[in-house]
């Protein structure tokens, strides 16, 4: 884990010799990857998590299903705001850590400069002031790679970290996707137990036989054990990313722990909208994704941009491309959308358009949009929310006068003596006529003066004539303020 581009991907890349990052659109790993490696006669199971900050809700699932993390730090940049929130989810998840200084190959690489960094935000290594194990590394030119692997193997002993291959298998889902050939897939990764073909697993309320199990590679398994990465095929539903799953050795007990907690979520209802959101500009959108985890990340996104004008309202996720069905739910949508009568907006992620949907869509005016990168998206979404947002025109004051003298009054023209109170007041400018603190009625500047001399605008403190169309007769003590419309 770490701040973007401080060489996570690249040091996996060395590690397991291959090249992933050049896939990556805009330069970022958005997908929790997860790799097994072998060192010596042991093998250690990375987790790849994305850097940027939109996606620290998949790093979390990344800490909840890890028992060792590596805080990635560039030997250049020392510390950032993203290597902060990584150690941050790192300490609350209560798992060791140590800490692997990157790019040392590099001109401006400063290591003592780089562990000074990390002191200064209580994060405190080996040599300086605490015990946490830290490597300095290359993924160029590959020193300090073997040390790292070591260090990981230590602290994993120094944890006793265990596990008992006779159990049935459980731990985390890491991400699910459906295959138009294969069908619906999960990464999981085992926590504790083994897991065999022919048991079956859950995860929620999603169900699979495990018939097809496949290790990182693709390769077919017939069995795994704790801490291995398996893609499970075959399940009735994508399982929701960061959930336990549980394997069982009969589908009669799978489907029993499925009932059993469905009876025990039973009560709980979906948050009614508070009163004063009904006030707000609700947008809906509907998210089709490659992958669900991805959509876990856009929600929690998306969840940022919420504020008192607006708020968003995700009305399905998916996976896959979008279909014509997807048009027809933004189509359905309209009572949910805002009051100018706008569709749910369709938004996807990694994901093609069928050529239907895309065909209905152009007929009635759905907006779909697709990206590859995720802050593109959240700065279109912000862009389109700001568009959408409805607008009230209110009256903003800008000075007040009290009125000294009546020098003359002919049919609507008066002509006045007075005093600023506060702001300044403008020739040619509306004003609120007030009699003991109640508007009596309008009136509009038509001529100004200071000192008898023309002025546009009059500041506080100063005394001045003026001109004032009304068909209120202004008199002694009465108050002026000026005021302009304001859409907002």
């Amino acid at each position: 884990m770490g701040h973007i581009d401080h060489g996570k991907s690249t040091l996996l890349d060395y590690i397991r010799k291959t090249n992933i990052v050049e896939k990556e659109a805009g330069g970022i790993t958005q997908h929790i990857s997860a790799y097994e490696v072998a060192h010596g006669e042991r093998t250690i199971t990375f987790l790849d998590t994305p850097g940027h900050e939109a996606f620290s809700s998949m790093r979390e699932c990344g800490v909840c299903a890890a028992d060792i993390a590596v805080l990635v730090v560039s030997a250049e940049d020392g510390v950032k705001a993203q290597t902060l929130e990584a150690e941050k989810t790192i300490r609350t998840s209560g798992i060791p850590y140590l800490v692997a200084l990157s790019k040392i190959d590099k001109p401006n690489a400063n290591i003592e400069k780089a562990k000074q960094s990390l002191a200064e935000n209580n994060i405190f290594v080996e040599g300086y002031g605490g015990d946490i194990p830290i490597v300095a590394l290359s993924s160029k030119t590959g020193e300090g790679i073997d040390e790292l692997l070591e260090t990981i193997l230590l602290v994993a002993d120094m944890n006793t970290l265990t596990g008992d291959p006779q159990k049935n298998a459980e731990g985390i889902v890491l991400e699910s996707n459906v295959d138009p050939r294969k069908g619906i897939s999960a990464t999981l990764i085992i926590k504790d137990g083994a897991i065999r073909t022919g048991m079956f697993a859950i995860a929620g309320e999603s169900i699979s036989p495990v018939r097809i199990m496949e290790n990182f590679l693709g390769k077919s398994l017939k069995e795994a054990r704790f801490s291995s990465p398996v893609r499970v095929i075959g399940w009735d539903t994508p399982p929701p990313v960061g959930v336990l799953f549980k394997t069982f050795v009969t589908k009669k007990e799978a489907e029993a722990s499925i009932r059993i907690a469905k009876e025990s979520s039973a009560s709980n209802t979906s948050r009614p909208l508070h009163e004063t959101e009904t006030k707000k500009l609700r947008l809906p959108i509907i998210v089709k994704t490659d992958v669900m985890g991805t959509a876990s990340a856009i929600r929690k996104e998306i969840e940022k941009l919420e504020g008192d004008a607006v708020r968003f309202q995700i009305l399905n996720e998916g996976i896959g491309d979008i279909s014509e069905n997807d048009v027809k739910s933004a189509l359905g949508s309209r009572d949910a959308a805002d009051g100018a009568g706008h569709h749910a907006i369709i938004i996807g992620f990694h994901v093609g358009i069928d050529s239907r949907a895309h065909a209905m869509a152009e007929r009635s005016g759905v907006v779909i949009k697709i990206f590859t990168v995720i802050y593109e998206l959240t700065k279109w979404l912000a862009e389109e929310a700001e568009n959408r947002r409805p607008r009230v025109t209110i009256e903003e004051t800008t000075g007040a006068a009290k009125i000294l003298r009546v020098f003359s009054q002919n049919k609507n023209k008066q002509v006045l003596g007075g005093r600023v109170l506060s702001g300044s007041i403008s020739q040619q400018s509306q004003i609120k006529i007030l009699r003991r603190e109640h508007e009596i009625g309008r009136g509009k500047i038509i001529e100004l003066q200071q000192a008898k001399t023309p002025a546009r605008d009059v500041s506080e403190g100063n005394e001045f004539g003026v001109m004032v169309e009304s068909k209120i007769e202004i008199a002694p003590n009465d108050v002026i303020e000026n005021f302009k419309l304001v859409t907002k």
